[in-house]
């Protein structure tokens, strides 16, 4: 699979998290990516973007380098006549264009679909916008966290809204304009012609809220925040701390995981009880099975207790931080190893998924 897009020339005249997130996938996957960055700016401004134990002589962020290795990089101020044809030159042999302009800034920099589909029919523009074509809001995540109803959901009952800890609206947006340019390359197979597909932050928020959605739109109810909790399930998301002081949560989903689990923390007795027979009437005791339950699991060791869950099929997890995270076998499968002049650096592979043939 990492040569799969090895015929594909795309072209990335997009900064931040959005639009390389998704110039990064398709060069993982054997695309040429030529990144164009701006000089006069000093490139994407995620450049800077340095936490605190970064070494202040790196040209780039760690920021930067989780979605933009592989790339070719290019500076280009395409406000300048001469590099706009060098971009213009680029553009005829493309088959991709990503951006993420505001409404407007394309036809300023002479940079529009409208524009660029006569210098190549078969160009797929593909755009990333703030709140749709028709705005001209700057749009970050953590706005978009707040205006599509994220933030007032997440956090403990008795905290302030808070923000999901990466940029997951920019990342749900660069997933649903991967999923239409790869329809917009099958559809150019069959009629020769590219086309313009377009995706805006706020919409891709609107459509993830999923089941949080549908218990408004349909139950009634109204999300708030009940921090890890999970509205239609319990228990889901309770923190249970071990005899040797591990945390887990449980994600119990079914009657049959639940069975398993009262019988592994010889709990049969819930079995029968009336407030714990089905999942909704789970849900509405969950605060006292909760306590019922980590009684038993502060009588266990860790290893213990997940090494029983995984042979009896009860979805545990252990809270691990990112050094625990990056020791499993399966988080280093998905590492990758680049050099910046000549230093080697390390980054998470963006595609996580994998193809078996026969």
């Amino acid at each position: 699979m990492k040569q799969f897009f090895s015929d594909l020339k795309v072209i990335e005249l997009a900064g931040v998290l959005a639009g390389p997130s998704v110039g990064v996938f398709f060069s993982e996957l054997g695309a040429k990516v030529i990144k164009i960055e701006n000089p006069k700016t000093g490139g994407d401004v995620t450049r800077s973007w340095k936490c605190e134990k970064e070494n202040a002589s790196d040209k780039e962020s760690a920021y930067y380098w989780s979605v933009n290795t592989g790339k070719e990089i290019l500076f280009l101020d395409i406000t300048q006549e001469n590099d706009l044809q060098k971009f213009y030159t680029l553009i005829k042999e493309a088959d991709i264009l990503i951006t993420n302009f505001k409404k407007g800034d394309d036809l300023k920099l002479k940079v529009s679909y409208s524009e660029l589909r006569t210098l190549n029919s078969q160009l797929i523009y593909a755009s990333i916008n703030g709140f749709g074509n028709e705005s001209t809001r700057t749009a970050y995540d953590l706005i978009l966290q707040a205006e599509a109803g994220f933030m007032l959901i997440n956090g403990e009952p008795d905290s302030k809204p808070v923000k999901m800890p990466v940029a997951l609206i920019d990342l749900l947006a660069g997933h649903q304009l991967k999923e239409a340019i790869l329809i917009a390359l099958l559809e150019r197979e069959r009629s020769k012609k590219g086309c313009h597909v377009s995706v805006s932050l706020f919409d891709s928020a609107v459509a993830s809220l999923v089941n949080q959605a549908t218990n408004w739109l349909i139950g009634g109810h109204l999300p708030e925040a009940i921090g890890s909790l999970h509205p239609n399930i319990a228990p889901y998301g309770e923190l249970f701390s071990t005899k040797d002081y591990h945390t887990v949560t449980f994600a119990i989903g079914s009657d049959k995981q639940f069975k398993a689990l009262c019988e592994l923390l010889d709990l049969k007795e819930l079995l029968i009880d009336e407030k714990f027979s089905s999942n909704q009437n789970r849900v509405k005791n969950r605060e006292e099975l909760f306590e019922l339950i980590n009684i038993e699991v502060e009588k266990m060791n860790f290893n213990d207790l997940y090494d029983q869950c995984l042979k009896n099929e009860i979805p545990i997890g252990k809270l691990r931080n990112l050094k625990e995270v990056f020791e499993l076998p399966e988080a280093q499968a998905m590492l990758k190893h680049f050099f910046v002049n000549g230093v080697s650096k390390t980054a998470v592979n963006s595609v996580a998924f994998k193809v078996m043939r026969p």
